[in-house]
């Protein structure tokens, strides 16, 4: 499990989008592709795990996990939010949530900004978007700023788990 159940947000979050693989609730997406429109039901309208944030947009955190299940078999878990492969996603993009989808070696402070980062590897082999305190190193002209997640708001416990305030605009 990658988010803890004491979260916050309001009006912070967007269902526009689908995802194409699977993935663990708590990651951070970039944009894909994108619709026209408002594309609600745009097929165009994806998100995905960065290989790099370099060059890309935030999207969101992933609040729903995605699976890839035999539907003729079992049904999906609702209790755990999951969402099948290629269907719909809830993103945080503005919120507060405590997770421990943070890059490995990271000790954040309070108050020390939130950046994407991408130091890990699923078990699936799936590259993730973690939280870190380093900025990303960008070669085209965007600059660091535009990759920020939000700010940390505690240190990690003995599990790994920060409180991190999303803010993504």
């Amino acid at each position: 499990m990658a988010l803890k159940p004491d979260r916050k947000y309001h009006i912070g979050t967007d269902i526009s989008y689908f995802m194409n693989e699977t993935a663990e609730k708590g990651e951070v997406l970039v944009f894909s592709t994108g619709g026209s429109g408002a594309a609600m039901d745009d097929a165009n309208a994806v998100v995905t795990s960065p290989t790099t944030p370099s060059g890309k947009y935030l999207a969101g955190v992933l609040l729903t996990d995605v699976v890839n299940i035999d539907l003729t078999r079992q049904h999906i878990n609702w209790h755990k939010d999951e969402v099948q492969l290629g269907g719909k996603v809830t993103l945080l993009r503005q919120g507060e949530i405590t997770t421990n989808v943070i890059d490995t070696g990271v000790t954040p402070a309070i108050g020390e900004p939130a950046y994407v980062g991408y130091g890990a590897i699923t078990s699936g082999g799936t590259p993730q978007g973690w939280a870190s305190t380093t900025a990303v190193t960008d070669s085209s002209s965007r600059a660091a700023a535009t990759y920020q997640l939000g700010t940390f708001k505690s240190l990690k416990d003995a599990d790994g788990y920060a409180a991190i305030e999303v803010n993504i605009t």
